[in-house]
């Protein structure tokens, strides 16, 4: 095992696939000589060469659309969207190219592109720096979306995203870049937990917590308070958005009997929706409680000096357990 910080995780999984297969190649604005404004991609050019790790254009829909084009002739894209604002400009060639064209042409073209978004806020960032646009991707058929939480996951995840033939939006919460873990370097990923599978990151018996991305911090930071008042928070984090494992989700809940799902993007129709309601439809007869999401709010991202009232923090969190466990006199708002 190697202690790495999630960042440094991300490096490690480009550098091992650059090195295994000529056709990966890594796309983006100041990734090569810069080495990207988070610095995931230092040092890659100086080792692999300017035509595997290439600095772009200020051109989103450029990008992807040269990525799909290599794709076409057997390459590997790697692709890095500089902040999750920027991915707008490339929605279209996402939406109607990448996510489409498996399907179109009846399975005789691959699209094994990985798209790599710094994502959500915590960072004190200007606007359009701090967004969570994943539901606009889970809603997309074609696409593989994942977020990881950890430095492990960062390496094996993208190692797994890079390998797959499916494109993959792969979402990297940028305040989690510093946070430090052990990372097995020499994991063979055949071995791994699959892409697509959630993990139960903390067993507990009262209420299951979902969530995903750096909220999974959050989370486990409400378990340990709960755990000061006897309550047990299990805390699942998805790891992938786009298929979710309602497996796990749903063996968690019929245990609880109680869910509460938490994310940072805003709450109207977001991936926190999906799945209440998809575990209400499952596990119907088991909830002990309507389940709760805690989200970000239905604005545009706000200033950086406002945006702790944004993202969803640990007395959120447990302000919404209490009212699954019966313990709080808060009703949420119900507006006609």
């Amino acid at each position: 095992m190697t202690e790495l910080t999630m960042g440094k995780a991300l490096t490690a999984a480009m550098r091992r696939a650059l090195a295994d297969d000529d056709r990966v190649l890594v796309m983006g604005e100041d990734i090569g000589r810069l080495g990207g404004v988070f610095r995931i991609t230092d040092g890659l050019q100086e080792e692999f060469g300017a035509r595997r790790v290439v600095d772009t254009p200020l051109a989103e829909s450029g990008i992807v659309g040269t990525a799909v084009g290599l794709a076409f002739r057997g390459f590997r894209p790697i692709v890095e969207i500089q902040f999750d604002g920027f991915v707008y400009p490339a929605f279209d060639q996402i939406v109607s190219q990448v996510a489409k064209l498996h399907y179109r042409t009846q399975g005789r073209v691959k699209m094994p592109i990985t798209i790599r978004i710094p994502w959500a806020g915590g960072v004190g960032a200007a606007e359009h720096h701090s967004e969570s646009p994943e539901a606009y991707f889970v809603h997309t058929a074609g696409l593989r979306v994942v977020a990881v939480s950890n430095p492990q996951d960062a390496y094996t995840m993208l190692r797994q995203a890079i390998a797959s033939d499916d494109p993959v939006i792969f979402f990297e919460p940028k305040r989690m870049y510093h946070a430090k873990g052990d990372v097995d370097l020499e994991a063979d990923i055949a071995d791994a937990a699959p892409l697509g599978l959630a993990r139960v990151v903390r067993e507990g018996t009262d209420v299951t917590v979902v969530t995903y991305g750096a909220q999974v911090t959050t989370a486990m930071d409400a378990a340990l308070a709960a755990e000061d008042e006897g309550i047990s928070l299990e805390i699942i984090d998805l790891r992938s958005l786009s298929p979710i494992d309602y497996g796990t989700v749903a063996a968690s809940v019929r245990r609880t009997g109680r869910v509460v799902v938490t994310h940072e993007a805003s709450r109207e129709a977001g991936v926190a929706a999906e799945v209440v309601a998809s575990i209400t439809e499952k596990c119907f007869h088991y909830l002990e409680a309507p389940p709760l999401r805690v989200t970000g709010h239905d604005i545009p991202y706000p200033p950086a000096k406002l945006e702790h009232h944004h993202v969803p923090d640990l007395d959120r969190i447990l302000d919404a357990v209490d009212q699954v466990l019966g313990r709080s006199s808060n009703v949420p708002e119900v507006t006609a």
